[in-house]
């Protein structure tokens, strides 16, 4: 919102109120600690021997010392309160019962060469997520970090992504990131993103959708403090388009009127910007938002577009 532009001097061709914000929608996986995750891939992976194996005469199967591999898991994974040392000195065990596992499976793969692929598909996936799992705990343990591109949480839900979210009790989320506009009772779900991005980049491909929607750009636009970057803000002022955030700069001593009578109906449309808190609410509380137990990405998004759907009058995906 511009106070220097012409808000009330001419007839406006915008209508409509546009409210829009994003949450997360949180995926049914374990909390995924490093230590968890790789004796996941080291069990997975000694699954993956046991398929690939085929018992000959002179043939020994391949160790994997897994019996020993688990009685190190347990120990440092049963400790209450767990020292820095004993969690690295764990992670350290663990990579390497890892590493000697997909050697194994390397060879045995080369034994097979010629052949058709013996794993199925689903096992192919498997194999490559544990490659995936194993080069980035290694690189983390290697730069003691605990940061990483494209972290993959769960073995089994690779696509899953930590997203940060800054709450209380809950400051990150494992999950889908959606952003979602409502408009006369109706919501929208414009976006589900599996990786953390800035919603804030999202206002004016969803005030482009309003346009295109109903044929004509919103009259006011109620976000959150977060969507009132000075690209959006320029974006909205080119199109005459009213935003229910404070206007940037210091405020005027004295104020006209008119300036008076538009701060009133900002503070009204900021106030209305709950109806979008109510979509998330009852879509997280009556119809399982919170917890997506669905297996795949693709019946993920299902469940998040069927969520959204009946929370208030009506939804459109």
């Amino acid at each position: 919102m511009n106070p220097k532009s012409p808000i009330h001097a001419e007839p406006r061709q915008n209508k409509g109120h546009l409210i829009v914000d994003a949450t997360v929608a949180p995926s049914d996986i374990k909390y995924p600690t490093d230590l968890d995750l790789l004796n996941d891939a080291r069990e997975k992976s000694e699954q993956l021997i046991d398929l690939l194996y085929v018992p000959e005469k002179g043939k020994v199967k391949p160790r994997t010392y897994r019996q020993k591999a688990r009685k190190d898991y347990l120990t440092a994974s049963k400790q209450r309160k767990k020292r820095k040392k004993t969690i690295r000195q764990a992670l350290r065990k663990q990579l390497g019962y890892v590493r000697r596992n997909l050697k194994t499976i390397e060879k045995l793969l080369n034994e097979k060469n010629g052949r058709a692929f013996p794993l199925a598909h689903k096992y192919q996936k498997m194999y490559w997520v544990i490659q995936e799992v194993y080069r980035q705990q290694q690189g983390m343990y290697d730069d003691k970090t605990h940061k990483t591109a494209d972290r993959i949480v769960s073995i089994s839900q690779p696509y899953v992504r930590p997203i940060v979210r800054g709450k209380s009790g809950r400051e990150v989320e494992f999950g889908a990131k959606i952003s979602v506009s409502v408009v006369n009772g109706y919501s929208y779900l414009d976006k589900v993103s599996w990786d953390s991005y800035n919603e804030g980049k999202d206002l004016i491909s969803q005030i482009e959708s309003f346009k295109v929607r109903f044929g004509h750009y919103p009259e006011w636009v109620s976000a959150d403090k977060i969507y009132g970057t000075r690209e959006n803000r320029a974006f909205m002022n080119q199109h005459n388009i009213n935003y229910s955030g404070v206007a940037l700069g210091r405020r005027p001593k004295e104020l006209t009127q008119e300036r008076k009578e538009l701060e009133a109906e900002r503070k009204k449309k900021a106030k209305q910007r709950s109806q979008v808190e109510g979509v998330f609410g009852t879509g997280k509380r009556k119809y399982d938002l919170d917890l997506i137990k669905a297996k795949t990405k693709e019946t993920s998004e299902s469940w998040i577009g069927m969520a959204e759907c009946p929370a208030i009058d009506g939804c459109i995906w």
